[in-house]
């Protein structure tokens, strides 16, 4: 993974994130509350050799007081110098409970000793400490006391005094706070890490290119009203979501530059994802340009585009592949433009078969020679095989993938399942992507209030449509593509040959 994905990663968790620190920081200020303070007392003794006074023996002496010191520093946790300050200040503690309390330690190449303890009360802290020091000086004179009559050569001496500390020294409430703040930091980067790993959903574009170099031909932002105005035509004319399907609208195009592919299928992997709703906005953008479009449903299944386009779905597609009635009179217009829809008709029984017959062969055929394109709703890919059936008889497929919904595995499925029936895969639409953060796919132009009051939105209309669609491509192909979408007037009704109406 390079640079950039984590900091994708770190962009699409920041809540989690934000939350792990947030609780991390709020758990150690609980521990510094719920802790009860601790005072420790100090002291500190001096430990000297007794001697003449001569240099070689001053020197002689040093020496030894220092190998001595750590012997001195661990006998203070010694029964020999915890019991009696235990006696001396009547303790209930045993001699083991209150070692825990006492610290010992000396600095290196010192012979001095400083001895800490550590209790709930101050002035009890102060006193132990004194205690176990006076204690460990009656240790070490008898311990280094000769046999015979003279005295010890080792001195101890208290050189700073124990006294009770004014501010206790745990909690440490400001390093419980760091402390909390970068273990939940540090929780939450790795719980996000981990949470992107194991998710395979496709969030975005980055997510897509794991599993597939398909061209990405547009991405259609989650907008919530969607579900109750699907259509094209039911949103601001300059809207992020309008500007999106005109995007779809031209790199469709460009994807298709040899013009081979007259028929698009539009499918997904699974129920759910949007391609219905693609399809039929698809269609309509194309006839806003000008074409002359043609819209199947092909969903023998669940059709939904009559729903959508408040058309008559009893008749027509399975209508005509049956040999009920003609296809001239089965396509219903819509619209102001020249786009006219078949609708499902009645659900068969065999879908599959259907949909991969000779009769739905010729009649893509003659769509073709009398629309500039057809556009064709399938069922998913993953469920049924109708849609890999299909898409034989097509010029190209567009897959819509809903982002936050599909998984890598599936989509992986869906592509192999159309590249084993020799599909032209023309690329992908990524649908239900979020309008800000780092899977947004969004150049919006306009917003849903600017309009033409704003001073540079008016200064922006004098482009024209395609320029603002297709600032990715430049060159006089881009030029001619620019001219052929521009002319929008509307095409009369077509009939197809051999129907009656040509024989007429």
């Amino acid at each position: 993974m390079h640079l950039r994905d984590y900091l994708r990663i770190l962009r699409r968790n920041w809540i989690l994130i934000a939350s792990a620190t947030l609780v991390g920081l709020l758990i150690g200020g609980a521990a510094s509350v719920l802790t009860k303070p601790t005072y420790t007392a100090e002291t500190q003794l001096f430990v000297a050799i007794q001697g003449s006074g001569s240099i070689q023996e001053l020197q002689q002496g040093n020496t030894f007081g220092q190998a001595r010191v750590q012997s001195y520093v661990k006998t203070v946790n010694s029964p020999m110098v915890l019991q009696p300050a235990i006696d001396t200040l009547g303790l209930r503690l045993t001699a083991e409970q209150l070692s825990s309390q006492v610290k010992a330690s000396t600095d290196l190449d010192t012979v001095l000793i400083n001895i800490s303890v550590a209790d709930g009360s101050p002035v009890q802290a102060a006193a132990i400490a004194q205690a176990v020091a006076n204690s460990l000086i009656t240790a070490v004179d008898t311990l280094e006391k000769p046999r015979v009559g003279d005295s010890s050569p080792v001195s101890l001496s208290i050189i700073k005094p124990a006294t009770a500390p004014s501010s206790p020294s745990a909690p440490n409430t400001r390093a419980n706070l760091i402390l909390g703040l970068v273990a939940g930091l540090a929780l939450g980067i790795l719980a996000s890490v981990l949470r992107t790993t194991l998710d395979t959903r496709i969030r975005g574009e980055a997510d897509l290119r794991d599993v597939t170099d398909a061209p990405l031909l547009g991405g259609i932002s989650y907008d919530q009203d969607a579900t109750k105005k699907p259509l094209l035509t039911q949103t601001a004319p300059q809207s992020p979501r309008a500007e999106s399907f005109r995007q779809l609208r031209t790199n469709l195009q460009f994807a298709n530059i040899s013009g081979t592919a007259k028929t698009v299928l539009v499918t997904s992997s699974l129920p759910g994802e949007g391609k219905s709703t693609t399809a039929t906005n698809l269609a309509i953008a194309l006839a806003q340009a000008g074409q002359s479009v043609c819209l199947i449903d092909a969903d023998l299944r669940r059709p939904m585009i009559d729903d959508y386009l408040g058309l008559n779905g009893s008749a027509g597609l399975t209508t005509a592949l049956v040999g009920r009635a003609d296809v001239n009179d089965l396509l219903q217009p819509w619209g102001n433009d020249s786009l006219y829809v078949l609708t499902s008709g009645q659900i068969p029984p065999n879908p599959s078969e259907l949909l991969g017959s000779a009769e739905m062969r010729d009649l893509i055929l003659r769509l073709e020679r009398a629309f500039d394109i057809v556009v064709i709703d399938a069922p998913p890919l993953l469920p049924v095989t109708d849609a890999a059936v299909l898409s034989q008889h097509v010029g190209g497929v567009v897959v819509v993938v809903g982002s936050h919904k599909l998984r890598h595995q599936d989509l992986r499925k869906s592509i192999d399942a159309l590249e084993m029936v020799g599909s032209n895969i023309l690329g992908i639409v990524l649908n239900r992507l979020p309008v800000k953060g780092p899977d947004a796919y969004s150049y919006s132009y306009y917003s849903h209030d600017e309009g033409t009051t704003n001073s540079s939105s008016n200064a922006g209309s004098k482009r024209s449509t395609f320029e603002l669609e297709s600032n990715h491509f430049a060159g006089s192909e881009g030029a001619e593509f620019s001219h052929a979408i521009s002319s929008s007037a509307p095409q009369p009704a077509r009939h197809f040959p051999g129907t009656a109406a040509d024989r007429s």
